[in-house]
């Protein structure tokens, strides 16, 4: 039972009544698709605030100490505006004549500014920037895959199981359920790299924003797993925060899976991947659909012709340097040392000058962020190229 968008509220009362009557924590997460960490903050705030506890909360930082403020921004913008020949640098100088009391932004945070209000000229290059899909054009087995973890549940030996499910959205084919013993990546990319290996490659995998899909803490949210899709060339789709209707055909299969497998719950994981196993089978090739006319998933399924392989290394002729990300998740240009994100460790990305001392950072086809000759940091660029796309709710 997700949440349900126009009444959060009324769902976290339920909530909490249920387990107020008597019924364990565990039981009740389970049944509205939570986990436990999440139960008992909502019940923590009920029990500390009342019902004004149970209201929506702004997911915004309450501290942003990273954040320009506004009057610096503006002023850059005014500078810009009065000089419109001048670039990061020039505008960086006049606000430390201007405003000698405030600390100055960096180079590269003013020329980030500049590009979110679209005042830098690029040049123009041949290169394909990469959008996302839209949900509805969808039509052909492997357009799109959708994946999830269907919650938490806890085996007869006490440990704890996370079902990882990969389907085609067009065919509602099943093409993954495996039992994994947490959400981290190091269990996500055998069974992602099993299935591509049998299926082939998707054009695009929509996800939540959870982990391992996405980091919270990461550039534009990207984690190890999206950054290697990426390189597999598998564009990224994210349904919004908070809206699981956004995947609703995924999650009216997770529905079923929950009766048939878990109800109750195996022993042990080889146990209970026997019968993941088993309803796979079943809900391909011998469980008629009504959304599909009555036909079974496997009818209407083929798999990809886009075959799974390591990918070559990107190349970046309109760059003026490619440089290979550390573990630590920096570049190294000498002896400076750049902060950028250790999602990209390993991955080579190209950098290119921009402006006087302003050095734009790319991925592949994406623009990422820029960096300058004074702070050792990427700046994200001004408009996020993986943000999460407004997508209509799906039919189930």
């Amino acid at each position: 039972m997700p949440w349900k968008e126009c009444n959060q509220m009324d769902e976290r009362l339920r909530f909490v009544a249920r387990f107020l009557d008597g019924e364990k924590m565990a039981v009740v997460c389970r049944e509205f698709g939570i986990s436990r960490k999440t139960g008992y903050k909502i019940f923590n705030r009920y029990k500390d605030q009342g019902l004004s506890g149970l209201e929506d909360r702004p997911r915004t930082p309450y501290r942003h100490p990273n954040k320009l403020p506004f009057q610096v921004e503006k002023a850059i913008l005014r500078f810009k505006q009065e000089h419109t020949t001048w670039g990061a640098p020039k505008i960086r100088d006049k606000l430390i004549k201007e405003y000698p009391q405030i600390r100055p932004p960096a180079i590269s945070t003013v020329h980030a500014v500049l590009d979110r209000h679209g005042l830098v000229k690029r040049r123009k290059r041949r290169r394909y920037k990469a959008q996302g899909t839209t949900l509805t054009e969808v039509r052909s087995p492997n357009a799109l895959w959708c994946a999830d973890y269907k919650g938490e549940f806890r085996l007869g030996n006490r440990k704890y199981c996370y079902p990882l499910t990969i389907t085609d959205f067009s065919s509602r084919y099943l093409l993954a359920c495996e039992g994994l013993e947490s959400t981290k990546a190091t269990g996500a990319f055998p069974v992602f790299e099993r299935t591509f290996k049998t299926f082939g490659l998707p054009v695009a995998i929509r996800t939540d924003n959870g982990v391992p899909f996405a980091s919270a803490h990461a550039l534009f949210g990207l984690s190890r797993l999206s950054v290697w899709w990426l390189r597999l060339g598998i564009s990224i789709e994210r349904i919004k925060p908070g809206n699981p209707q956004q995947n609703g055909r995924h999650e009216r299969m997770h529905l079923t899976l929950k009766q048939e497998t878990t109800r109750p719950h195996s022993f042990n994981f080889l146990q209970q991947q026997s019968r993941f196993d088993d309803f796979i089978g079943v809900y391909n090739n011998d469980r008629p659909h009504q959304a599909l006319g009555g036909h079974y998933p496997g009818e209407l399924y083929t798999p990809s012709p886009r075959q799974y392989h390591t990918p070559e290394p990107p190349e970046y002729p309109f760059h003026d340097r490619v440089i290979k990300v550390t573990q630590c998740g920096r570049i190294c240009i000498g002896r400076r040392k750049i902060n950028f994100s250790t999602v990209f460790a390993g991955q080579l990305v190209g950098i290119r000058e921009v402006a006087d001392g302003v050095w734009l950072v790319s991925f592949m086809d994406y623009d990422l962020g820029f960096f300058d000759n004074h702070e050792n940091r990427v700046e994200p660029v001004g408009q996020n190229p993986f943000a999460p796309e407004v997508l209509p709710m799906s039919s189930i």
